[in-house]
């Protein structure tokens, strides 16, 4: 965070909000000329503080409307069956998320299907049919609340 000032967080704030927002439009709440957010935009992808620039699409439209929330365990703990799990998880397009985790559990996933018969199907695909998955557990999202991956700036 030393390395951003007062406009960067501005930018940042405002971009997390809409990224795309018009570099015109944010020089004018922020006070800085178009070229000048500009050159702080390419500055602040460059050093990684934006990773991606990505649109929320409605996942009822698209006919994905099950969010599941899983918790899984693995049988064996070394360290090359925990980088597998890890590429499987990651290479799955229904898993939106991943989280390698202490407690009970070794990972969290954040899953979106269709239905639950397309959950069934991709349970016998990735957990069933990995004989280092000890168990997992489901959790069926009932309401979304909040969604979001904006950060405190």
């Amino acid at each position: 965070m030393t390395e951003l000032d007062h406009f960067d967080i501005a930018i940042l704030s405002l971009l997390q909000k809409n990224n795309s927002i018009p570099q015109k439009d944010i020089g004018e709440q922020i006070g800085l000329s178009p070229a000048a957010v500009q050159r702080r935009i390419k500055k602040l992808t460059e050093k990684a503080f934006i990773q991606a620039n990505i649109s929320v699409l409605d996942r009822h439209k698209l006919g994905q409307p099950l969010t599941l929330f899983v918790e899984v365990s693995l049988e064996n703990e070394k360290i090359e069956y925990i980088d597998q799990a890890k590429s499987i998880f990651k290479n799955h397009p229904a898993v939106q998320q991943c989280y390698y985790v202490t407690g009970e559990a070794d990972f969290i996933l954040i899953i979106i299907v269709p239905s639950m018969q397309a959950y069934e199907q991709l349970t016998r695909e990735i957990f069933f049919s990995n004989s280092n998955i000890k168990e997992f557990k489901t959790f069926v999202t009932m309401d979304i609340v909040k969604l979001g991956l904006s950060i405190p700036v």
